[in-house]
């Protein structure tokens, strides 16, 4: 947890809120700002998520800055759409680091655009902070891309406890092309050893509008229960329209408000292993929950808090070594232990994230609300 942060949560939550609401409120900067380049999907497939991120990100920036910002300098984020695009997102870093001079990237959100932004970063060990888990193994040998989200093998692992926990032993999995692949590959690692057969499997495409063909070869096999790994509700309706009454266990990425009302009466029940329910905080998210629902007058999920830590992230390594420490101190500045709202983070553990699988909190959608949930998973 950053100093500045440390000090804004000691503030009674209505002066927060004016340091944010009320620009003459808030205390002057000066000097050169800040850049820090934030690269999310903004518009296509990913964009429910990629603009809760970006207003976690833009809700972290004016706190700083009404704050007084880092030692009299404002924090300027420079937000691109990669419009869900991995070619985009590597364009739009180029644009960022070599045209705006950013000293940082946020993001992206998805794991196949944080592979191509990848590339570009670690050619000149420049300090990103993704919004994505570990994906590939060849990003382990990227040192200086850092994860928000856990690896995608954690997500994995806690779907499948989770539905041992519930006895099913057969289960069906819906998956889109994207995001889906890669958890799905790990879904499939880890599956016999938690006693749970994948009878059936069906991809779709990230822009499906219909996946109704292949929820009813999911319903054909007779599982016990099914898995939708995805970033939109389509998946969702298409089982429920089938009049499919088997547990679902989403992935963390469809844990979001926005694909939740997307997916009408077809949301009830459906569960998922997240990090933070908005309608039932832990202690140390509640302060943010409030000052995001002061700001935006609506909850915030996962995807808000990443945005918010990740710029607090950053922040933290600005204590340590300065903003103009350049990139290889201020990469070697992030590799270390933080306390966020989302989770706790440890960016020197070997997965660069740090992360524990007994870290998931566990919801349920009940009429269009996420309700947490007593089970926890085990290591």
């Amino acid at each position: 947890m950053s100093k500045l942060f440390r000090k804004l949560i000691a503030l009674p939550i209505a002066m927060w809120s004016a340091l944010i609401l009320d620009p003459a409120s808030a205390q002057k900067v000066s000097g050169d700002p800040i850049k820090i380049g934030v690269i999310l999907p903004l518009t296509g497939a990913g964009a429910s998520l990629g603009i809760n991120q970006r207003n976690g990100a833009v809700l972290a920036e004016k706190a700083i800055n009404g704050s007084g910002g880092f030692k009299g300098r404002p924090i300027k984020l420079i937000v691109e759409d990669d419009a869900t695009n991995p070619d985009t997102a590597s364009s739009k870093a180029n644009g960022l680091i070599y045209g705006e001079k950013v000293i940082a990237i946020i993001g992206p959100g998805q794991a196949a655009n944080t592979l191509a932004v990848g590339g570009v970063t670690s050619a000149i060990k420049m300090p990103q902070v993704a919004l994505s888990g570990l994906g590939p193994a060849a990003e382990l040998e990227r040192k200086c891309v850092f994860h928000v989200s856990p690896p995608l093998s954690l997500n994995a692992r806690a779907m499948l406890d989770y539905a041992r926990s519930l006895g099913i032993k057969r289960a069906g999995v819906l998956y889109d092309s994207g995001y889906g692949s890669v958890v799905y590959t790990e879904l499939r690692k880890y599956a016999e050893s938690y006693g749970i057969e994948l009878v059936a499997t069906e991809k779709f495409e990230i822009s499906a509008t219909d996946t109704t063909t292949q929820a009813a070869k999911i319903r054909a096999s007779s599982p016990a229960g099914i898995f939708v790994i995805g970033i939109t509700g389509v998946p969702i309706r298409s089982i429920r329209q089938l009049q499919v009454k088997l547990p679902i266990i989403a992935a963390a990425g469809q844990a979001n408000y926005e694909i939740a009302k997307s997916m009408g009466d077809a949301a009830d029940n459906v569960a998922f292993p997240e990090f933070l329910v908005g309608e039932d905080p832990l202690p140390n998210q509640k302060e943010f929950v409030a000052l995001y629902q002061a700001q935006y007058n609506k909850l915030p999920k996962i995807s808000e808090a990443m945005g918010w830590d990740a710029v607090h992230i950053l922040l933290a390594a600005f204590d340590k070594v300065g903003p103009d420490a350049g990139n290889e101190k201020l990469c070697e500045a992030l590799r270390g232990p933080y306390s966020g709202v989302m989770s706790a983070y440890d960016f020197s553990a070997a997965d660069l994230n740090g992360i524990k699988l007994s870290d998931f909190i566990f919801s349920k959608l009940v009429a269009g609300q996420f309700t947490r949930l007593p089970f926890k998973a085990k290591e």
